[in-house]
């Protein structure tokens, strides 16, 4: 799929997802046999093959879930004034969809373990069939079963409208190619996101003296994520606020700030999906190691939203109770705004 929206000259991502759509498995076979070169007839469940890094994937899980735990909201319950109380009560998702890259286990750690900590009860993991073996045997070690050897844009339309043998989900998560984030944002008309997860992005801010061989490492392991990936570097010369002005301008993924002036930026940066402050803080340490989520927004989106966490698994429900003398103290606003409005019937239901 050579460009975002596009997997050849003919074909649009648009189309594949309404086909999948009307069509549901048919259209998913079809299209995986053109771009991922299957012979099945039908979806195939990924089969767990392989040696994987068990021990690393152990350990990533435990980091992501002992900081993704950590990070659960807490439920609210105000009276708001006499008679009147609110709750405002967190519940996790009932079904999710990760979308996991080729081979990439570590995404499906960022997915599935965050999930399972917010009490989803179905975790659904789509990812390309080159690769899913491995991917398999990963969510096997994580106690997930329902993993499907489909990739692209195929795999989003399954997930988001579901076929007969694929059961839709509420949110689809998960990073991908310049389709796959094409096929998410078409879905979302219909079904939640997450956000826009790629292609990969890194802005190294560096003060002078820094040694020269850490910002090659660091937009060397970003560039290895494909060659659209995006990689910039700004050197902070007298003016910090103005070198600051640039990195927020970017708005990338990744942030690596090297050298003091520089990692004195730290606490002002706004639009980044994650900062990393300083020669031992290289970005890959947080995309398998450290427990944050590696699942980051790209594209600019991080000037108006952050990574996977918890709360992107959960929903927060508001319930409101109200006494007789709590609505009569509210009767006066109800009515006044209401006869503003001009709803006769929104008026007529504050005196009971």
């Amino acid at each position: 799929m050579s460009t975002p929206g596009k997997t050849d000259r003919r074909v649009s991502i648009e189309e594949i997802v309404n086909d999948v759509r009307r069509r549901g498995d048919a259209a998913v076979v079809k299209w995986s046999k053109r771009f991922d070169a299957t012979t099945a007839n039908v979806p195939e469940r990924a089969v767990a093959t392989g040696e994987i890094p068990t021990v690393a994937v152990l350990a990533a899980a435990d980091a992501v879930r002992r900081w993704h735990e950590a990070q659960r909201p807490v439920d609210l319950v105000m009276e708001v004034s006499p008679g009147v109380t609110l709750e405002r009560r967190w519940t996790p998702l009932r079904s999710v969809g990760v979308y996991v890259p080729k081979g990439l286990i570590s995404s499906l750690v960022m997915g599935a373990v965050p999930a399972q900590v917010a009490g989803v009860e179905r975790i659904v993991v789509c990812t390309p069939p080159s690769g899913a073996g491995a991917v398999a045997a990963a969510a096997k070690l994580l106690g997930i079963d329902e993993v499907w050897a489909i990739g692209g844009a195929q795999a989003i339309a399954a997930l988001a409208y579901g076929t007969a043998t694929i059961a839709p989900v509420d949110k689809i998560v998960g990073p991908g190619s310049g389709a796959v984030n094409t096929a998410k944002l078409l879905v979302s008309r219909d079904v939640a996101i997450d956000l826009p997860a790629g292609p990969s992005e890194i802005v190294v801010v560096v003060d002078e003296g820094v040694d020269e061989r850490l910002i090659a490492q660091e937009i060397a392991a970003q560039m290895e994520h494909g060659a659209d990936s995006k990689g910039y570097v700004v050197r902070v010369g007298d003016d910090l606020d103005a070198a600051l002005l640039e990195v927020e301008g970017y708005a990338a993924e990744h942030v690596a700030l090297l050298g003091v002036r520089a990692e004195s930026l730290a606490g002002r940066i706004r639009n980044a999906g994650a900062v990393f402050v300083g020669r031992y803080a290289p970005v890959p340490a947080g995309d398998y190691a450290t427990g944050a989520n590696h699942v980051l927004p790209t594209g600019g989106w991080s000037r108006s939203t952050g990574g996977l966490g918890l709360e992107t698994f959960m929903k927060p429900v508001t319930v409101q109770r109200i006494t007789r003398e709590g609505l009569e103290r509210l009767a006066p606003t109800i009515e006044a705004l209401a006869e503003f409005e001009g709803l006769s019937a929104h008026k007529a239901t504050a005196r009971r």
